[in-house]
């Protein structure tokens, strides 16, 4: 059996590699037009792995410190400590949110502490209650997820382009080829198959490259912006719970 199916193997590698060998020479046959068309999807693949390689372990961190730093700060509950904790997750958009929230929070208790109770008011002759200093946290939470949120999409438009613009690049190329092959055939005067295959083969290449450089840009755009939805449910979730504690303290003050 194995004698039989060896011959086989080997017959389906050659073939492989006689496939690689033809496309590579349909590319480097290709008209000037075609080759141009070539060359600006490979500049689009490469770029669109390149940001798919980077922005996965942007991430992957932002998901596993999010996750470390939200058990630290349910199991405790300290702001202290969970400050603290939070320098330490310089990828979780979550951290970064408490750790200016928190900021906030100190600087009106200390403003208060100074103020007279009774008036509600805050230091520095600001009349504000304690509803007002819990609105000024809750516009610097939302003011830092929305840069948190710009942060992550960084650079998914590019990968949208490539997704939308890759294939009707390659099918220029394709349009241009074929032109130039019936072009050729009219300037030969003949309608073999030898004569047009090639020519329609090149421009095909155009096709299959704009494929290539565009459904990994959308499956990765796809899936980063899920993780991107994700993330801000997690971070209005924790902001809302957020200011819920915040507002409970400083009424018990």
């Amino acid at each position: 059996m194995n004698m039989l199916i060896l011959p086989v193997v080997v017959s389906e590698i050659g073939i492989m590699k006689g496939l690689r060998a033809d496309v590579l020479e349909l590319m480097l046959h290709a008209g000037f037009v075609v080759k141009l068309v070539l060359l600006i999807l490979m500049l689009f693949s490469v770029l669109s792995w390149a940001i798919i390689i980077v922005k996965f372990r942007i991430f992957r961190l932002a998901e596993k410190e999010s996750k470390l730093f939200l058990d630290s700060f349910w199991a405790t509950r300290n702001f202290s400590k969970a400050s603290m904790e939070s320098k330490r997750f310089t990828h979780s958009p979550i951290a970064t949110i408490f750790r200016c929230g928190y900021g906030d929070a100190e600087r009106i208790k200390k403003e208060m502490v100074v103020s007279n109770p009774s008036q509600g008011s805050l230091g520095n002759g600001v009349m504000v209650g304690v509803t007002e200093g819990i609105a000024t946290i809750d516009r610097t939470l939302k003011r830092i997820m929305v840069t948190e949120l710009t942060r992550l999409e960084r650079a998914l438009t590019f990968l949208a382009t490539t997704g939308n613009t890759a294939p009707f690049i390659g099918l220029f190329g394709t349009v241009w080829g074929i032109m130039d092959a019936f072009r050729q055939i009219g300037y030969l005067g003949s309608t073999s198959l030898a004569v047009v295959a090639p020519g329609i083969s090149e421009a095909l290449i155009a096709t299959a490259a704009g494929l290539f450089a565009a459904i990994p840009a959308v499956v990765a755009y796809n899936y980063f912006l899920n993780k991107v939805r994700m993330l801000g449910s997690q971070m209005e979730s924790f902001s809302a719970e957020f200011l819920n504690i915040l507002e409970k303290y400083f009424r018990g003050m």
